[in-house]
């Protein structure tokens, strides 16, 4: 483990800042050819754990996450003038990328001999976090925004039994709480600061090279606290690092206009500043300040990447874009990549001949209430006797 500030270096243990400068902390690898081989790994099963000797876990707490599909848009592709694919890890056993990083995350809480997990969340982090603490038979307690989060996630986190505690505030003041009561020695944190997560999503990289077999040009993502655009980095610098990769793909993390800060950060050059008030109809990435910016705003630099927003309205649009176009119905906050690619392909940042790939981080019914109020004026009803003459004019 080592601080991403002070470079501070500490042995396998459950801490989540640095103890000299409070800094992020990140798991450190010392690679070389000997240790993995593509080769091998591809003989197994294609999951997350086809990766074992790269992720710092025993006591393995699985439901089979990983091993997403990675959709060719041709449809898309055509209109827009790239070559586009989609990652949707709403695929993953709870429908979002989050179980990625919850199967490492609680395979270190059993190893730590902890005996209850907790964050805060605004929906996916907590419906993931209590389907494996079940899997790993440990107590859950989850933070919420009150009326802040999706009830196709808030039932996942209720039915896996976790202990659901609704906060008055939004999900920063809610990660103040769960910051709180981890410091309670039974308490594991699984919130985004903590390292070991990331070690578990950072195989969305290693997936999108084994399913493509070379690095595209682009990645884009929707940002919310921030790992996964980091996580996702530090995978592909590891491929590199062991010479399976020559080339790293440029990121590119999507923020909701109501929720911003590291795109403020970006395109101002200034200091990072939190959203004290963070709307959007995307609830995953409503999230004004998310605790691994520092993480994502060096992803971005890093890989000569970008950071762009989108509004409640381009996510919407991108939304039935990509279902209608390509079959694939994901919930708002992952369709900010697709508007983000839009809105940069319009802008000139992205070029026509780019090879992209687009994370969906979430499945459309994580969130179906949106779409059935925004959708529910496009039912016909009719009497049966006039159905055919109304198929008949189609």
């Amino acid at each position: 483990m080592k601080c991403i500030d002070c470079k501070e270096e500490y042995e396998e243990q459950p801490i989540y800042r640095c103890e000299k400068c409070n800094g992020l902390l990140e798991i450190e690898f010392k690679l070389s050819a000997d240790d993995f081989d593509i080769k091998k790994a591809r003989k197994r099963r294609f999951n997350l754990w086809r990766y074992k000797e790269l992720i710092p876990a025993k006591k393995i707490v699985s439901l089979n996450e990983g091993g997403t599909p990675l959709y060719e848009c041709k449809n898309l592709s055509e209109e827009l003038k790239v070559k586009l694919f989609v990652k949707n890890e709403g695929a993953n056993p709870t429908g979002s990328f989050k179980d990625r990083g919850m199967t490492v995350g609680v395979s270190k809480a059993i190893e730590f001999g902890k005996n209850i997990t907790t964050c805060a969340s605004t929906g996916n982090t907590s419906a993931s976090l209590a389907a494996y603490s079940a899997r790993g038979n440990l107590k859950c307690i989850v933070m919420i925004p009150s009326g802040k989060i999706a009830y196709g996630k808030l039932a996942q986190a209720l039915i896996f039994g976790a202990k659901v505690i609704a906060i008055d505030g939004n999900f920063d003041k809610a990660l103040e709480t769960v910051f709180k009561i981890s410091k309670n020695e039974n308490i594991y944190l699984l919130n985004s600061i903590n390292p070991y997560r990331l070690e578990g999503q950072k195989t969305i990289a290693y997936e999108i090279f084994d399913e493509l077999n070379h690095t595209p040009d682009r990645i884009i993502l929707p940002v919310g606290n921030a790992g996964n655009i980091s996580a996702i980095w530090k995978g592909f610098k590891e491929f590199y690092e062991l010479g399976i990769i020559d080339k790293k793909p440029k990121m590119t993390g999507i923020q909701a206009d109501g929720a911003k800060p590291i795109v403020n950060m970006f395109k101002n050059k200034k200091e990072y500043v939190p959203e004290k008030n963070p709307e959007t109809i995307a609830t995953a990435i409503r999230i004004g300040n998310p605790v691994s910016w520092k993480k994502a705003i060096n992803a971005i630099y890093e890989s000569d990447g970008y950071a762009e927003s989108v509004t409640d309205e381009e996510i919407l649009n991108a939304q039935r874009l990509l279902a209608r176009k390509e079959g694939i119905f994901v919930e708002p906050a992952s369709a900010a990549s697709i508007a983000g690619l839009i809105k940069l392909i319009n802008e000139g940042i992205i070029d026509k001949n780019e090879e992209i790939v687009c994370i969906t981080t979430g499945n459309g019914l994580k969130d179906p209430n949106v779409v059935a109020d925004l959708y529910k004026n496009e039912i016909i009803y009719v009497k049966e006797e006039d159905v055919e003459n109304l198929i008949k004019n189609m």
